[in-house]
């Protein structure tokens, strides 16, 4: 995570990395001062400085994978039960990728048991940590009070789309002001403000963090001056497209206007270091994860054949739009019926009685995308972008919704941030759904992202979330 990524996050969400790295290094050191108290196993006693190294290390290889597994995840929907199984997990999978780098400190290393104990000690600490903010909800001190200027259409999406209160984590809405111009039919529950002051004194007044500029009508109807006075007192402008963006991971399709896009810092890549190299670290990617999953593709052909008959075919091509709108055949596992589409294209959905029963096992772990391998080192697709549509689809969906040509502009993926965000899509309005987290992905495209993207998915594999 960058830096600046880091700073948008609230003052609760960075408490708890920090306070964990405090009780992921701190179970290692008293795991080592335990055993000079006791005499538990001998080892060669290391200076308190390379001891705090080695503690840091074992504390970030356990909150990396705290990181795949979701437990940084500020809306994980999960009972303290779940959050405890993927302490679990985390602190094992912490466990192996601390004793394989541990033979490198040489004749300092530390002994297995050792970081066993530590281990243990950190799933007691940690999970311990872990109820107790579960249960009084600590880390909600961070929130932002918001004040949206606006109460019609663009102001509603607040109501109507983060109205949850794990929506919102990150901030409280004192209020919806309302402006000359804005549809009466916007905001129906939440409170509406009319201004009988200026909105400096308001704001000063109620003690507000930010302002998100929201109103329907904006040609001569922003209090340009007023703005300003609130900026220069500390208070926070954003616009709605910039606040949903980034408190919900997409850009709103339906209220993008062609300035922004074009004052928008994103949407095009000028790291040629990153393009130029592109391919290469995707195939070598591609190389290592066919190394490791060949096994598993050739146990699922043979399911397949024992299972349907030696003559039923194993993969599956597809005509897909890749890159700049360029058709490409993407290569699946088969996991629907052979007759699945007798009456013509139509878009997988959930629950799809085409599957067959090792289909359902293929898309739940994702293991029908495996064959795509071949596609990503032959170019055509990379690791992380946006899911490649069938060309049927796309001509009726580039007319329909607006931009949607746009995720064409980078090559597709094996996964990408919409499928991290938002289940199968069988109708156009979830094509929509998912264009807006596809843009997301598009304006913010780095290494970065992409690794965070790649570790997530690895929690929806290990925990079969495919659909």
């Amino acid at each position: 995570m960058s830096s600046s990524k880091f700073r948008d996050l609230s003052a609760g969400t960075k408490s708890l990395i920090i306070v964990e790295q405090i009780l992921f290094v701190g179970a290692l050191i008293l795991a080592v001062h335990l055993n000079g108290e006791y005499q538990i196993v001998d080892f060669i006693v290391v200076s308190d400085g390379f001891l705090l190294l080695y503690a840091v290390i074992f504390a970030l290889f356990n909150q990396l994978s705290a990181l795949a597994l979701g437990l940084y995840n500020s809306k994980l929907r999960e009972s303290f039960r779940g959050i405890f199984r993927r302490m679990l997990m985390c602190v094992s999978i912490g466990f192996c990728a601390t004793t394989l780098i541990n033979p490198f400190y040489g004749v300092y290393h530390l002994p297995i048991e050792l970081l066993a104990i530590a281990s243990s000690l950190s799933v007691f600490l940690v999970s311990s940590f872990r109820y107790f903010t579960f249960k009084i909800d600590f880390f909600g001190f961070g929130k932002r009070n918001i004040l949206v200027l606006g109460s019609g259409q663009r102001a509603s999406i607040i109501e109507r789309r983060m109205r949850r209160d794990v929506d919102r984590q990150d901030f409280t809405v004192h209020g919806f002001v309302i402006m000359e111009g804005d549809s009466a039919d916007g905001i129906q529950h939440e409170i509406r403000i009319k201004l009988n002051e200026s909105l400096v004194e308001y704001t000063l007044a109620h003690d507000i963090d930010e302002i998100v500029v929201a109103n329907d009508e904006r040609r001569n109807n922003l209090p340009v001056d007023e703005l300003f006075a609130c900026k220069i007192r500390g208070i926070e402008i954003i616009d709605i497209l910039d606040f949903i963006e980034r408190e919900t991971g997409q850009i709103a399709v339906n209220l993008i206007y062609p300035s922004w896009v074009i004052y928008s810092n994103g949407f095009a890549s000028n790291n040629y270091l990153r393009n130029t190299l592109d391919w290469i670290f995707n195939a070598g990617m591609a190389l290592i994860l066919l190394l490791l999953t060949w096994p598993v593709m050739l146990i699922t052909a043979l399911c397949m054949k024992i299972t349907e008959g030696l003559n039923a075919p194993i993969f599956y091509k597809q005509e897909r739009v890749g890159l700049d709108g360029e058709l490409f055949n993407m290569i699946k596992f088969r996991s629907m019926r052979l007759d699945a589409e007798k009456n013509g294209a139509q878009m997988a959905s959930e629950n799809d009685n085409r599957i067959t029963k090792v289909g359902q096992y293929l898309r739940k772990y994702r293991i029908d995308e495996l064959p795509q391998i071949w596609n990503v080192l032959h170019g055509s697709m990379g690791f992380v972008g946006p899911r490649p549509e069938r060309p049927q689809f796309v001509k009726s969906l580039i007319n329909n919704i607006p931009y949607y040509n746009e995720r064409h502009n980078v090559k597709p993926g094996l996964t990408g941030w919409a499928q991290l965000k938002y289940p199968y899509g069988a109708t156009e309005a979830d094509s929509l759904e998912k264009l807006k987290y596809d843009l997301y992905y598009i304006k913010h495209r780095s290494f970065l992202l992409d690794l965070l993207i790649l570790i997530r998915t690895f929690e929806i594999v290990l925990f079969g979330k495919g659909r």
